[in-house]
């Protein structure tokens, strides 16, 4: 377990946020499965709650609007020194900003992006709320990793726009199941990127792992509770994983390190 007090450097994920169609839904199976419970978030983009876990803020859960159309989906949130700054980067790089650079009351500014691939990500420039305040617990985030068919272009986008290594992965590595690259900050790994032709996977995102302590514990329960299983439980590099959805159709992994 690591406690977070304070402010992530650049390039590290930070926080992880889902927007929903069904936010009460999404908190009864997620509060269940991971024993988190929610507090009231900033609202620049709408309802929103911040889950927690054993008080220690973890994720955000956010409504979108009735039929919209937007996916249920989880995007993961990259700290940042400056939202503005990393958002010219970004579009001078061919990416895209979709939402901001904006204020989320007094907690911090955000931007929402997408890569040239079309996946999802987020700033946050954190000020009164830091992003998450613990990791690898269970029921805490544990990993990001970048599914993509073009890892190399991924790679190099993802270090110019965040001003971080990427660092390439040998066959060898690759072979066993680990990232076909790292984003390292500080010598540390800190996201992975993947190259990914699974339709399972859907097209290019950011996929957000859950620690749990025990994974086919897990997806019995997510299956009781009206989830639904992508791929089953199995041992990997970085420990027991499985992927799964929730009842809206948020994809998500758990994995039991």
């Amino acid at each position: 377990m690591t406690a977070v007090k304070v402010r992530l450097a650049q390039g590290t994920p930070c926080w992880v946020s889902l927007m929903t169609s069904d936010q009460e839904g999404a908190m009864a199976f997620y509060g269940a499965l991971l024993g988190w419970e929610f507090t009231p978030g900033p609202t620049p983009l709408g309802a929103y709650v911040r889950a927690t876990l054993n008080g220690a803020k973890v994720a955000g859960i956010g409504a979108t609007p009735a039929r919209t159309g937007h996916p249920v989906e989880w995007t993961t949130y990259f700290a940042v020194d400056s939202a503005d700054d990393v958002s010219q980067r970004i579009r001078e790089c061919g990416g895209t900003v979709a939402v901001g650079p904006l204020q989320a009351e007094h907690a911090g500014r955000l931007a929402i992006a997408a890569d040239l691939s079309g996946a999802v990500f987020g700033l946050w420039q954190g000020e009164e709320h830091i992003g998450w305040e613990v990791v690898g617990e269970p029921g805490a985030p544990a990993w990001n990793e970048l599914l993509t068919s073009d890892e190399p272009a991924a790679s190099a986008f993802y270090g110019a726009v965040l001003g971080r290594s990427v660092v390439e992965s040998d066959a060898a590595a690759v072979a066993r199941g680990e990232d076909d690259a790292t984003l390292v900050v500080g010598g540390f790994p800190v996201a992975g990127i993947r190259r990914s032709t699974d339709l399972r996977d859907g097209p290019p995102r950011w996929r957000v792992h859950f620690a749990v302590a025990d994974t086919d514990l897990t997806v019995r329960r997510a299956l009781q509770l009206g989830g639904r299983v992508l791929v089953g439980p199995h041992d990997t590099p970085y420990g027991r994983v499985a992927r799964l959805t929730d009842p809206q159709g948020g994809r998500f992994s758990v994995v039991q390190t």
